[in-house]
């Protein structure tokens, strides 16, 4: 009997390992462990309302689990249109491209789309084309949208379009550019930009149920770079772990230190940020280097000028981020049920960091 009781509690200890090893790693930490009482009420309240019917977050703290929990009808394996948080995996694919091929963040789109030589849009360096500072367009035209599954057919609707603003001069978020940079990616590697994605990210991360395409087309999920990633809560938060360990995911080296370090610094530049972007309606933040390539740096060391919160919030609520002061990374994954903003002042954009804020205030105490 002792033996048979010794096996009981062995199985159980495995069944409770597995369940913690889906969100990537051992929940909670030696001594006591942070009260997360209140960003748990704060999700449930969220469910409760109906913003959305079901959602899923994991919180990590270096190696260490801090929280996860599931709610209504999401799991840490239910699939989800994430909208704008692919922008921050999709940059990471045309940033693996980058570092291994001969594809530079200084090229101007004519090297790689001759098509646009003596097109103003030609000389746009790519780095521009992931920051919001390129001067495409944000979207097409209306009722037109870009919902096209091959980006070759996506740049020959952006190269008739007129800029709208001079490249450089002004920050404007959008996810027009992005197709033509995951183009210029797909050129320099051979490759379409799914078979990018599944060889250079998704596969060595085991992101094994997320995709860029097929592009869905119920609205608000494209275009495909700036809108169109599915995924799960385990599959992206493996993708944060990466980008955590600067590049590294176990033994495996997926992006360069640097380049992840260039993803993160200011691409915005001395482009005019006008007032109610992102991090001044979202967190109350004034500085102006607000973005890097593909992610939001929603807080900033006034003294070096370093990102040390970055995040890519999606419309529909799904918002991932990392904090380097408190070592954390996490991510919320939920699709807001109708509009993004309700009546009663909530947003699923704008009221994602209300998530990251809660958790800095847990792990300070």
């Amino acid at each position: 009997m002792k033996g048979m009781k010794k096996i009981g509690v062995w199985i159980w200890g495995c069944l409770l390992g597995g369940m913690v090893a889906a969100c990537g790693g051992r929940n909670g930490t030696h001594g006591e462990e942070p009260d997360f009482t209140g960003l748990n009420s704060l999700i449930q309240g969220w469910v409760d309302k109906g913003y959305y019917p079901g959602a899923a977050i994991c919180v990590k703290q270096d190696t260490a689990v801090l929280f996860r929990k599931s709610y209504g009808a999401v799991s840490p394996d239910t699939p989800v249109y994430v909208a704008s948080a692919g922008k921050w995996v999709a940059a990471a694919v045309v940033a693996a491209v980058v570092d291994r091929t001969e594809l530079s963040w200084d090229d101007p789109v004519e090297k790689w789309l001759p098509e646009f030589k003596g097109d103003p849009k030609g000389v746009i360096p790519l780095r521009r084309l992931l920051s919001h500072t390129s001067g495409i367009r944000p979207y097409l035209p209306d009722p037109r949208v870009d919902n096209y599954n091959h980006l070759d057919s996506a740049v020959a609707e952006i190269l008739p379009l007129d800029t709208v603003f001079t490249p450089g001069t002004r920050f404007e978020y959008g996810g027009l550019a992005m197709q033509v940079a995951g183009r210029m990616a797909e050129l320099a590697a051979g490759k379409e930009f799914e078979t990018l994605f599944q060889e250079l990210l998704a596969g060595p991360l085991r992101m094994t149920r997320s995709h860029f395409t097929p592009v869905n087309t119920d609205g608000g999920h494209a275009p495909m770079l700036g809108g169109g990633l599915c995924t799960t809560l385990n599959d992206y938060i493996r993708f944060l772990k990466m980008i955590y360990h600067n590049g590294r995911f176990g033994n495996k080296e997926i992006l360069k230190p640097e380049t992840v370090q260039t993803m993160q610094a200011d691409q915005v530049r001395n482009a005019v940020v006008a007032p109610g972007e992102y991090v001044e309606k979202a967190l109350g933040q004034h500085h102006t280097g607000i973005y890097g390539l593909g992610e939001w740096r929603e807080l900033v060391d006034e003294t070096t000028g370093e990102a040390y919160q970055i995040s890519s919030p999606g419309w529909a609520g799904a918002y991932p981020w990392i904090n380097k002061r408190d070592s954390v990374y996490g991510f919320f994954i939920a699709h807001v049920q109708g509009g993004a903003n309700k009546k009663d002042g909530f947003s699923s954009f704008y009221g994602s960091p209300v998530l990251s804020e809660t958790v800095t205030k847990i792990v300070n105490q």
